[in-house]
């Protein structure tokens, strides 16, 4: 069950009751490539001895992926921006209050596929929310922000034509506006470029083939495990 609480006052940091493990997470826009590394991330994990837990948002909760079903069900057209918004944060507060502190409490390695800074890309610049999306989200993340992001940067439109070569049914965010995906984009430049993510967010050249991306991101997984 989630506990009340207050708003933080700062921006979330990791507090001593789930400092042990260490929270990754993969974020890029539609047809960056997350699934494929995230496969490629969890097979190097593995050959590493690691035990790692790998979840993913929306979801990763049994109510997380009751409300992963509704956002990105494309009936669901007449969603209003509010609406989206507090769903992602509803799905995000279950999954930190139900697996991420518990794990990391007990010292696991954590990996999602996507997390706030998705809500901030999509809905603060993507739905030109604004600052209201970092106020709701300041409930739902309870200081447990990853240590380190992966973003994997690559052109909206290549990304596109990706989506649109795999030949599946879109899902509702996929089925978005060019423009929208260009702010999804641009919001993910600014929180890369902003200076209290610098060390946190890592750039990955997604533009490149798959096996370079997962050197890249593997050499950068090493340089963290090996601190």
């Amino acid at each position: 069950m989630c506990k009340d609480r207050g708003m933080p006052d700062v921006k979330p940091r990791r507090e001593s009751e789930f400092n042990r493990g260490i929270f990754i997470s993969v974020e890029g826009g539609d047809g960056s490539g997350k699934s494929t590394q995230l496969a490629n991330i969890r097979e190097y994990l593995e050959g590493r001895g690691i035990d790692a837990l790998f979840i993913r948002e929306p979801g990763g909760t049994s109510i997380g992926e009751k409300i992963r079903d509704i956002l990105l069900n494309p009936a669901n057209s007449e969603m209003c921006a509010m609406t989206e918004a507090l769903l992602y944060a509803a799905s995000r507060a279950q999954i930190v209050s139900e697996v991420i502190k518990p794990a990391l409490a007990s010292g696991k390695f954590v990996v999602c596929d996507r997390f706030v800074d998705s809500s901030i890309a999509y809905q603060a610049y993507g739905r030109q929310m604004g600052d209201a999306i970092w106020d709701i989200n300041k409930y739902a993340v309870d200081y447990a922000m990853p240590d380190y992001t992966f973003f994997l940067d690559i052109n909206p439109h290549i990304a596109l034509d990706r989506i649109d070569n795999r030949g599946e049914n879109k899902d509702r965010m996929e089925l978005q506006e060019d423009s929208f995906r260009m702010r999804v984009y641009n919001g993910y430049l600014a929180l890369m470029e902003d200076e209290a993510n610098r060390d946190r967010i890592i750039r990955i050249d997604a533009s490149k083939g798959i096996e370079a991306v997962k050197i890249d991101i593997i050499d950068k997984l090493e340089e963290i495990l090996d601190r």
